[in-house]
C-alpha cells in the first residue's frame, strides 16, 4: 500500500468553477424588472427614494467590472434592503460608456433585481406601477431570467 501525502494530492487537483450552477444559485428566488428611463442612475434612485420611500444607495463593493475589447467597463449597482424583510433590491445600470451589461437588452437603461424570499405577483405589479409614476420612466417590464443570455454578467 502506498500512501500519498495530502500536499501532493492537492498539487495535482484542478478546480473548475461550475458557472451554470453559480448562475442558477444566484438567481434562485429572484424577480427581475427591466426599466427604460432617460435619466442618470443617481437621479433615478433619488426619485425611487422619494416616491417609494426606499433608501437605495450605491454599493461600490458589488460594482460589476466587465473587460471587453481590452477596455474596462464599470456598471454601478444601487442596493436597498427592506427593513425587517428578507428581500434586497438591486438596481443595476445597464450601460456604461457605450457598452451594455446585458447586450440583448440594449433598450433597457436599468435592471431591478429583487432577491430573497419569492416576491408575490401582486407585490411585483405594485412595484411596476409605482415605478411608472416617476417622471421620464417610459417602460417597466418583468424579464424572465431563464431567457437572458448574459445573466452571468449580473453576478456580484
Amino acid at each position: 500500500m502506498i500512501l500519498i501525502g495530502a500536499d501532493s494530492i492537492v498539487q495535482h487537483m484542478k478546480y473548475k468553477i461550475d458557472n451554470d450552477t453559480l448562475v442558477d444559485e444566484f438567481f434562485a428566488e429572484t424577480r427581475l424588472l427591466g426599466i427604460v428611463a432617460s435619466m442618470k442612475d443617481y437621479q433615478f434612485c433619488w426619485h425611487l427614494n422619494q416616491v417609494m420611500r426606499c433608501d437605495f444607495r450605491v454599493n461600490h463593493d458589488i460594482e460589476i467590472l466587465l473587460t471587453k475589447k481590452k477596455r474596462q467597463y464599470f456598471f454601478s449597482i444601487y442596493e436597498y434592503k427592506e427593513p425587517g424583510g428578507a428581500i434586497t433590491h438591486y438596481l443595476y445600470n445597464n450601460q456604461f460608456d457605450g457598452e451594455y451589461l446585458l447586450p440583448e437588452f440594449r433598450h433597457l437603461d436599468f435592471l431591478w433585481l429583487l432577491k430573497g424570499d419569492n416576491s408575490p405577483d401582486e407585490e411585483v405589479q405594485f412595484l411596476q406601477q409605482s415605478i411608472k409614476i416617476i417622471p421620464s420612466v417610459q417602460l417597466v417590464m418583468e424579464l424572465q431570467t431563464g431567457k437572458i443570455k448574459n445573466k452571468g454578467h449580473m453576478i456580484f
